[in-house]
Order: C-alpha cells, then sequence, then structure tokens
C-alpha cells in the first residue's frame, strides 16, 4: 500500500463520519419538526374555541351595555319629569304658602305687642363702670366681648 492509497482510505472514513454526523442531525430536525407541526395543529385545535367564546362574550357585553343605555336614558327622562314636576309645584303652591306664612307672622307680631311703647332691641349695661351691648333673646360668646382695661 502506498501513501496516496492510506490517503484516499483516510479520505473516505472522514467523509463517511461527516455524512453519518448530518444523517444524525438531519434525523433529529425532522423529529423537531414533527414536534413542531404538532403543537401548532394543537394551539390552532385550543384557539379556534376560545377565539368563539371570546366573540360571543363581546355580544354579550354589547348587549348589556345596550340595556344599561337605556336604563341611563330612562333615569334622565325621569329625573327631568321630576324636575318639571318639582317646578310646577313650586309655582302653584309657592306664592300663596308665602302669603299665608307673611300674614301669620303679621297676625303673630301685632297680637304680641299689648303696649304701645316701641320694643328695646338692644341696651349697655355693665356692673363695672364700662358697657357692652346686649342684644334681647340672643348672647354674645366671650372672646367677641371686649377685654377689660386694668
Amino acid at each position: 500500500m502506498s501513501g496516496g492509497e492510506v490517503a484516499g482510505i483516510l479520505v473516505a472514513v472522514f467523509w463517511a463520519i461527516l455524512v453519518s454526523f448530518l444523517a444524525v442531525v438531519l434525523v433529529r430536525l425532522a423529529q423537531v419538526l414533527k414536534a413542531t407541526t404538532k403543537l401548532v395543529a394543537d394551539v390552532t385545535e385550543q384557539a379556534v374555541p376560545l377565539l368563539a367564546d371570546a366573540s360571543n362574550t363581546v355580544r354579550s357585553a354589547r348587549t348589556q351595555l345596550d340595556r344599561v343605555d337605556a336604563i341611563a336614558s330612562d333615569v334622565q327622562e325621569v329625573t327631568s319629569n321630576a324636575s318639571a314636576l318639582s317646578s310646577t309645584v313650586a309655582s302653584t303652591f309657592g306664592g300663596p304658602l308665602v302669603k299665608i306664612a307673611a300674614f301669620g307672622y303679621g297676625v303673630r307680631r301685632a297680637l304680641g305687642r299689648t303696649d304701645d311703647a316701641p320694643q328695646k332691641t338692644s341696651r349697655r349695661t355693665r356692673g363695672d363702670g364700662g358697657s357692652r351691648t346686649v342684644i334681647v333673646g340672643r348672647t354674645v360668646p366671650g372672646a367677641r366681648r371686649r377685654k377689660q382695661k386694668g
């Protein structure tokens, strides 16, 4: 055997190893592609029903929103009707009730005065020589009183 034949045998052995290595890589790549295809098929099978459910949910939500919109418009109409009713009642009964109340107040004031002298509403008195304003029927808080000069 000569050196050329040995070199040819070595090259043939390396090519056989290289082809075997490439065959193993291609077999594994085929397995990965099969697994990927199966995964995509499973995702597609599960995604279609999920999309159908989501579509049904969106339709249901739209129906409920339409109902809420109808209720809101009804509430707005009732509110405007109540406002119109209260303004009608106020204009119908408000004037006469104010007149009756004013008449009753006038009668009470007239019956409450027994003497013809005018009634005092304020007076100035103080026991220590100073003076302060006293309003009949009303108490002035201590913080509003003048401080005593000493």
